[in-house]
């Protein structure tokens, strides 16, 4: 049966996202610093060969136990599940072959019709909760995992309907004093969680923790 996992990366403080990093502020002077908040958040990613490969950068990148994570990591998804304001920003930035190649699910009171991309992408948009999402993306993984993409409300969502079973964090020593954090308005009590690996990089951690019994 497909697994439900989170695979994000984090800041040392925390958060997700830097302030500022929301539609509305896109373009405001005064929050211009996210770019390279989120930039330094995710440099660990940008240089992996198998990173390149899938966004069609080009050949190069590097090679090694992280590359071999992240292609672990990507070929292991059947279908991802975000929510609309990661939806709205990636419609913006990601390239027309968005980075996905499955089904995704996003959680929006908007109607839309299903949006086909290149590559194997399609978006489809959920109106009626994050349980039936779940159960849309179960039955189109097709026995792959299901990946809970973001943003951090839409993953406290599915933390506290304790259907989460996997986190995949990338910490990066960075520090953003403010944004979106992750683990904010759980309920308690939240499920217990164990190291399953650690795996230091250059530029982040790799932390995976699996859901434990209570």
């Amino acid at each position: 049966m497909s697994k439900v996992f989170v695979n994000i990366g984090l800041s040392l403080d925390g958060y997700m996202a830097p302030e500022g990093m929301t539609l509305e502020h896109w373009e405001q002077p005064e929050y211009l610093d996210w770019g390279a908040k989120w930039g330094a958040l995710m440099a660990w990613i940008i240089n992996q060969q198998y990173f390149r490969q899938n966004l069609k950068l080009g050949p190069g990148g590097e090679t090694g136990p992280v590359n071999d994570l992240l292609r672990g990591t990507t070929e292991r998804i059947g279908a991802n599940i975000m929510g609309k304001r990661m939806f709205e920003q990636g419609e913006r930035a990601w390239p027309e072959e968005a980075p996905f190649h499955t089904p995704v699910y996003v959680l929006t009171h908007d109607k839309r019709d299903p949006w086909v991309r290149p590559g194997g992408t399609t978006f489809y948009f959920v109106n009626d909760g994050p349980e039936r999402a779940l159960e849309l993306a179960r039955g189109s993984a097709g026995g792959r995992d299901i990946r809970i993409a973001g943003g951090a409300d839409v993953i406290q969502q599915y933390l506290n309907l304790a259907v989460v079973e996997e986190l995949e964090i990338a910490l990066a020593p960075v520090l953003f004093g403010g944004g979106r954090r992750l683990f904010e308005n759980l309920r308690e009590p939240g499920s217990r969680w164990r190291i399953d690996e650690v795996l230091a990089g250059p530029a982040a951690t790799h932390l995976r923790y699996v859901r434990a019994p209570f």
